[in-house]
């Protein structure tokens, strides 16, 4: 790791200003988890935070890499540890030699699960829990925090908890809640009139100066051992400080297989609650340095700081929020400053060690009631306003109440079930129809004479078109269902339109089975169009059709590319079935194209010397976009298709144009450039008339040329209103 030198002085001040709002809490948390098993456990505590300080300040940023974040110990190590500690107490029935190495392993287990999580790349999916289960659960670890630290705060014995602890009046230590109350209002006054110094120091001191205050008053608090006030001498249960280190590993031998099965889900739980807290305030970090850290090494180096803190005898912890803003608010720019935090933590040890054990246990509650006030997220109060969010508040109550009454490990699995049955609910809410039609309201754009088009109207009811949208899966199979089932019987012809479907489960393809079977039982057919190739999720749906038995080529369902391509398909089958399919034998003659009827001959014959027969084989350009031309073609045989080149090579089908139509129009009464592309769909004979030709015929035949331009003026009238109506079901 390479620093530079310009960095070092910001460095240095970022790790000592981030030092000293981190040291006191980690002390209040360290208390707080080991101040259940007793009195004489509270130092013990007291020393855990400062060497949790120290290893993870050290060792968390050399393995992890995220500039200038800080890692403690925290509050959802505190709030999981200490819920561990007084379950374990209920329970245990006095295997109070047990608790010790059974938080060792605790908190070993943690680090090397944070190690697998980075190891196997799980650090991208842990940044994406649900807000209102991280909410949730923030508040329930305040609210708990604060539960847990009011029987301090009181001052009552140990075995008294929350709500015992507020009747039992007789039982109040006045002096450590004076003590208590200063620590409080410094900590939420301080940072109003400065925030050069820590507000969690000044407070700190303020507690202390009061306790000493109120000692020249009464001279029993003035006496260290045996005094419940404060935290006491560092070596803790057990003697030195050397022997508080390693009595608990050498615990470790008595323990039994069930001791060991207790810590496995706490583990868990504790290794994913430390990793979001830590990514969380990497992606804040992110944002206010433009950033962007490496989450599965990030991991790496917390179970590496948690491993190295729980094997010296320390608790573990997390990437800070409040540490990591002072950091970097007073200059710090690189890891460096991370281990420099660190090892004033333990210069800190060192000098003040013997001052921690005059700390009152009042004022490391009071500190910790503030930072669990702050924990609670008041904002999400106005989620209650609305209809739309007042089920994502019930998460977060749900989440709290768990927390409080039953466990935080508990708390975290209710809010994952909860919201996963959130997010259900709104996919089954949206609709997965976005659009419905029938055959008389869009058609192809296939060209088609006018009696033909008569027919396609009257009969248009034979055909369905859904366009579907969203997910299509077991929570909305059922609105799916409900939507087709009333076209079942009364059409012949369901066209799905897959292409703005986002994903497939195979209850929804167990159900689009159903439909098959029910349209061919009156020979129906169900048609797919646009399904997509690769959905969001990498899914092939076209493949998962085939591989589920859906697409077969022997059942009555049609697949088509395009919804022009399912929609043409189905006009030619209900054409044919009406006797009226195309005749194409032979080229038509003048006088049978639609705009010539009930002509005189004489008058068609001189029309047709005016014009060229043409011939093109299929796929043949006629004209091109841009080509100069004039002339009008009448397709005697074949078809022609209209295309529109668009970038990258492609070209979008405009219309397709039969026997008996006309099209070139647009240049012949306007003389301007082609504003499309031709091309010859199968083998196609043409009259073709230029404009020049058509003027020198109206001079001898006017009213044959008035008559001409009426029938196109007729023709073109009744393309826009069937595009008139096209254009009316889509909006609609």
């Amino acid at each position: 790791m390479k620093f530079e030198r310009d960095k070092l002085a910001g460095d240095f001040w970022g790790g000592l200003a981030a030092m000293l709002v981190a040291l006191p809490s980690a002390i209040a948390f360290g208390v707080t988890i080991y101040s259940p098993m007793g009195g004489r456990f509270a130092p013990q505590g007291a020393l855990a935070g400062f060497l949790g300080v120290t290893a993870l300040g050290v060792l968390a940023p050399l393995f992890g890499g995220t500039n200038r974040l800080i890692t403690t110990p925290s509050a959802p190590a505190a709030a999981v540890l200490s819920a561990f500690v007084i379950g374990f107490l209920q329970q245990g029935g006095g295997r109070m030699e047990t608790l010790p190495p059974l938080l060792a392993l605790l908190g070993l287990s943690t680090g090397i699960i944070q190690i697998t999580f980075g190891a196997v790349g799980l650090g991208r999916l842990i940044k994406y829990m649900p807000y209102p289960v991280a909410s949730g659960y923030l508040s329930g670890v305040g609210l708990y925090m604060i539960a847990s630290q009011v029987p301090r705060f009181l001052g009552v014995p140990k075995e008294i908890h929350f709500w015992e602890s507020l009747v039992s009046l007789p039982q109040w230590k006045w002096q450590g809640m004076v003590v208590g109350a200063v620590t409080m209002l410094i900590m939420l006054v301080a940072p109003r009139f400065t925030r050069k110094v820590p507000a969690a120091i000044l407070a700190l001191l303020a507690g202390m100066l009061t306790y000493f205050a109120l000692g020249l008053l009464d001279g029993s608090l003035l006496v260290l051992t045996g005094n419940p006030l404060v935290v006491g001498p560092l070596g803790g249960a057990g003697g030195s400080l050397t022997q508080a280190v390693t009595s608990r590993w050498s615990a470790v031998s008595h323990l039994t297989l069930d001791d060991l099965n207790i810590i496995a889900m706490p583990a868990l739980t504790l290794a994913v609650l430390l990793s979001i807290d830590t990514l969380k305030t990497c992606v804040v970090l992110d944002a206010l340095t433009r950033s962007r850290h490496d989450s599965n090494k990030e991991l790496i180096g917390q179970g590496v700081g948690n491993v190295a803190s729980t094997l010296i005898g320390g608790i573990p912890g997390s990437g800070m929020m409040g540490a990591t803003m002072v950091n970097m608010s007073s200059g710090a720019r690189s890891r460096l400053s991370g281990v420099i935090e660190g090892v004033l933590a333990l210069v800190a040890f060192l000098v003040l060690g013997s001052l921690v054990a005059w700390v009152p246990v009042a004022s490391l509650s009071g500190i910790l009631i503030v930072i669990g006030l702050r924990m609670i997220d008041l904002d999400t109060l106005h989620y209650l306003k609305s209809r739309s969010t007042i089920l994502d508040f019930g998460v977060i109550a749900a989440v709290i109440v768990v927390a409080l009454t039953v466990s935080l490990i508990a708390a975290s699995a209710t809010g994952i079930v909860l919201a996963i049955l959130l997010f259900v609910r709104e996919q089954i809410g949206g609709r997965v129809v976005r659009r419905k039609a029938y055959g008389n309201e869009t058609f192809s754009k296939q060209i088609r004479p006018q009696e033909e088009m008569e027919i396609l109207i009257a009969q248009g009811g034979k055909t369905a078109i859904f366009e579907l949208q969203g997910s299509l899966f077991f929570g909305t199979t059922d609105q799916l269902y409900t939507a087709l089932e009333a076209e079942l019987k009364k059409c012949t012809y369901l066209i799905l339109d897959m292409r703005r479907v986002q994903s497939v489960d195979v209850t929804a393809t167990h159900m689009l089975g159903q439909v098959k079977d029910a349209l061919a039982e009156h020979g129906g057919f169900l048609i797919f169009s646009q399904i997509p190739w690769n959905l969001p999720s990498g899914r092939d749906m076209k493949q998962y059709f085939d591989q589920v038995g859906l697409v077969r080529p022997d059942s009555p369902v049609k697949v088509f590319g395009e919804m022009d391509e399912a929609i043409e398909w189905v006009e030619n089958r209900i054409l044919a079935q009406a006797a009226l399919a195309r005749v194409q034998e032979k080229p038509l003659s003048l006088n049978e194209i639609g705009l010539f009827k009930e002509r005189k001959e004489e008058t068609l014959s001189a029309l047709e010397a005016c014009m060229e027969k043409r011939s093109y084989t299929a796929g043949k350009v006629i004209f091109a976009r841009g080509d100069t031309g004039d002339e009008l073609f009448l397709i005697r045989r074949g078809e022609v298709r209209i295309m529109l080149p668009v970038e990258g090579g492609r070209s979008h089908h405009i219309s397709t144009f039969g026997r008996g139509a006309f099209f070139g129009e647009m240049s012949f009464l306007d003389g301007r450039p082609r504003s499309a592309t031709a091309i010859a769909y199968s083998d196609t004979d043409l009259y073709a008339l230029s404009r020049k030709a058509f003027d020198q015929f109206s001079v001898e035949h006017k009213k044959m040329a008035l008559n001409l331009m009426e029938a196109l003026a007729k023709m073109l009238a009744a393309r826009l209103r069937y595009a008139d109506v096209e254009i009316h079901a889509l909006e609609s």
